[in-house]
């Protein structure tokens, strides 16, 4: 796998693919600048070993060039978390990209327009992935998030530096954080799924079983397996269509020897609302008009009797509903027993965009092992599918 540490960006131009699509509110200002934090140690080290760096981003889903989506938006906010002035081009291919890209000396840094502009991007076009290449010496990918789309600045543009190209700071991490769950992991391994829909997640269940000890089922995929179970769910989210899939899961984690953990009771609310009426009931027992939210208490300890046990834990999707205070207590807890486990010397990896939401809103962001940033990619990996983005760069 090759990182920055293979090459020497003296005088060299760094063409690096980012992340930047960062959310802005009405007067075009950065409302969360995660993604521009989490490219900054690659393009440090790349000035520091005397280079200069062209990053490449996307921002939304423009239709052709909108005034809305420019990445001169951003321009002061990158600056800023860099320490130094970020120069833009107000085209990301042609004269102007072409000539920003010559001028640029040793220790600045250039930002591109939109590749989105263009519908080559998201198509995979080889001529204007050749087009992106001629701006660069070596091209670094970074960019997690997009890792799972064969694009143009992710996949396609690999192939014009054969012997050139390497995986930037952030997608090194992400891959090795990842491998330590799915490849190098120390037993017991721990899987929290949590989150609506057993559909989104069947794939990495089925991938997983063979990897992990425990599988802590929590959030409103919960209800399809109590319901397949023959309990009562009351009004409760459920996927009628997934219960016999939801069986065949539990039967084959059986026959592997993975121990399936669902809540033994709920929070249940009359209704779908921080208002409602709540109470403590058994999980294959919710009254009709009633809908489990959170995770009980008995739940709860059984959950953290099993975190604490663990050695790598992979935690994907909250135990309830927890954008409402009311229905936030089994995600904090969850959170909480994670965060003494990884204090314990647990390896825990937290991923998908749920989780990660949670575990920002609750403060508990630097007491996890690592905190993925890109919830589709990490899916995908975890499903077992071979990522575009970084088969390239292995090519």
């Amino acid at each position: 796998m090759k990182t920055l540490k293979d090459f020497n960006f003296k005088n060299k131009k760094a063409l690096v693919r980012v992340d930047f699509n960062v959310p802005l509110d009405a007067e075009f200002n950065v409302t969360d600048a995660t993604r521009i934090q989490a490219a900054k140690p690659t393009i440090d080290a790349i000035l520091a070993d005397g280079g200069s760096v062209i990053l490449m981003s996307h921002l939304g889903r423009p239709k052709g060039k909108e005034e809305k989506y420019s990445l001169k938006h951003i321009v002061p906010k990158v600056s800023e978390i860099l320490g130094k002035e970020v120069k833009f081009a107000a085209d990301c291919r042609g004269e102007i990209a072409q000539d920003a890209a010559n001028n640029l000396q040793a220790g600045e840094i250039l930002l591109l327009e939109n590749l989105r502009f263009y519908a080559e991007e998201e198509a995979g076009d080889v001529e204007f992935a050749e087009e992106l290449a001629w701006l660069g010496d070596i091209y670094v990918n970074d960019a997690f998030g997009t890792a799972h789309r064969a694009h143009a600045s992710t996949t396609i543009i690999a192939q014009f530096f054969p012997d050139a190209k390497c995986f930037g700071k952030l997608l090194a991490a992400e891959i090795e954080s990842l491998n330590k769950v799915l490849k190098d992991s120390k037993k017991p391994v721990t899987a929290v799924l949590g989150g609506s829909k057993v559909s989104s997640k069947i794939t990495v269940i089925e991938n997983i079983l063979d990897k992990i000890d425990n599988l802590i089922i929590g959030g409103g995929m919960t209800f399809t397996f109590i319901k397949a179970q023959g309990g009562k769910i009351g009004d409760s989210i459920c996927e009628d269509d997934k219960q016999e899939l939801a069986l065949e899961i539990l039967k084959i984690a059986k026959e592997k020897g993975v121990k399936v953990l669902l809540p033994v009771d709920v929070v249940a609310a009359n209704a779908f609302s921080k208002d409602a009426e709540t109470q403590v009931v058994p999980v294959n027992e919710i009254p009709d008009g009633w809908q489990g939210l959170d995770a009980g208490p008995k739940s709860l300890a059984e959950i953290k009797k099993v975190i604490l046990e663990s050695k790598t834990i992979l935690w994907n999707g909250p135990l309830g509903v927890f954008e409402m205070e009311k229905f936030a207590n089994g995600t904090i807890e969850l959170g909480n027993y994670i965060s003494e486990a990884t204090q314990n010397g647990a390896f825990s990896l937290v991923g998908g965009g749920d989780s990660v939401a949670a575990v920002k809103q609750f403060n508990l962001e630097n007491q996890m092992s690592y905190v993925s940033t890109g919830g589709g990619a990490m899916l995908e990996m975890l499903e077992g599918k071979s990522l575009p983005g970084i088969a390239a760069i292995l090519d």
